[in-house]
């Protein structure tokens, strides 16, 4: 399927690590956020209102732009039923809509194979980070995957004469080549060859690039101009992923927790600007996620691991609000001392699957959930 310059795009970016909830989005007139917090809490003159319930950091003042503009969507007490508060397992559930055993396929690789089922695209999907996260994987579903920035990526880029480059190319075709029925190498072949066509393609995106957008020079404004040059190259990718953090903060989460943020929300200031500059935003969502929430209670210096926690949505589509309600801080309403989720994360991707990007999405996230209404 060609994919046109105004399809709709979703951007992910993934906050490794277990951001902390209440310290995203403070209840700053519930007592019980102080009374479990005498470490972490964030002081009132840091404190940006968003109402009269619940503010933002100061360090996530362009947030607040966003949310004041209408397109920043909050969703409250996300997660799912008996989370187990362990990285690996909860951020696969996210990643495969499997809560019960564990997944084969990722939710977006099975949107990209919606989208191209012949690979006429190798570069529908395009993820930004050190590795394929486990979201776009699906066997059969080619992903170009970019570890650094795209003026370097690609194969033996560091080879400038042409023929010889060439002749390596050649090799390494070759070498994975697929062999019929031979199960593993088969993939890691069709693997291979996809990879060398996405690198070919995506080398032009820089090239293409014109903006005096001036991006932080920090691994997430990289990964996000790395986007934009993608998104403004017109080479059809509809699915963007990219990782932030670590987010597990056991110890010394303030200093930490700022620094995080406030990379990230620099970062989307200028990723934002950076499209509206160039009539580019009308057709992109960003999508903005952990795999849980922190502990209710702090351990003197940061946050354990804990259940529910908090989504955004952010784009021009977006009907900003709160969706949703913050769990209770309450003792006796906690589940072994966290917040308790209330919202399925599945219905989230629900909304996106169907109301964005026009796919059923029953068979993508394994069963029918109850879609918050973020998106016209």
């Amino acid at each position: 399927m060609a994919a046109t310059q105004k399809d709709p795009v979703l951007v992910v970016v993934q906050l490794s690590g277990g951001n902390d909830y209440l310290n995203t989005v403070i209840p700053y007139n519930n007592g019980l956020y102080r009374d479990n917090r005498k470490a972490v809490s964030i002081g009132d003159n840091q404190i940006v209102h968003l109402d009269n319930m619940y503010g933002f950091p100061s360090y996530l003042a362009p947030m607040k732009q966003f949310w004041d503009e209408g397109k920043l969507a909050i969703m409250h007490g996300v997660g799912y039923l008996d989370s187990p508060r362990s990285h690996f397992r909860s951020m696969d559930i996210w990643h495969t809509c499997e809560a019960d055993k564990v997944g084969t396929e990722g939710w977006l690789g099975r949107v990209v194979r919606e989208f191209d089922p012949k690979k006429e695209n190798v570069v529908t999907a395009v993820s930004f980070g050190p590795c394929l996260f486990r979201a776009l994987s699906v066997p059969g579903v080619p992903v170009a995957c970019v570890a650094g920035p795209l003026e370097t990526y690609g194969f033996l880029p560091g080879i400038q004469d042409k023929a010889q480059r060439l002749a390596m190319l050649e090799r390494f075709a070759r070498m994975y080549t697929p062999i019929p029925g031979s199960g593993v190498m088969e993939y890691l072949g069709t693997t291979g060859l996809d990879s060398l066509k996405g690198a070919d393609i995506l080398k032009v995106a820089p090239s293409r690039y014109r903006s005096e957008a001036k991006y932080p020079n920090t691994s997430i404004g990289r990964k996000l101009k790395g986007i934009a040059q993608v998104h403004f190259a017109d080479l059809g990718t509809r699915v963007f992923y990219c990782d932030h953090g670590s987010f597990d903060t056991h110890a010394g989460q303030n200093p930490i927790h700022a620094t995080l943020w406030s990379d990230l929300n620099k970062g989307l200031e200028v990723f934002m600007a950076d499209l509206r500059e160039h009539d580019r935003s009308e057709n992109v969502i960003v999508l903005i996620f952990s795999e849980f929430g922190r502990r209710v209670r702090d351990n003197g210096s940061g946050t354990d691991h804990g259940a529910a926690g908090v989504t955004f949505v952010l784009g021009e589509k977006v009907k900003g609000g709160h969706y949703g309600d913050m769990p209770s801080l309450d003792a006796s309403k906690l589940v072994q001392g966290d917040l308790n989720p209330n919202m399925d994360f599945r219905g989230i991707y629900s909304t996106i699957l169907d109301r964005w990007m026009h796919l059923d999405p029953v068979p993508v996230v394994n069963g029918k959930y109850e879609q918050p209404g973020f998106l016209n």
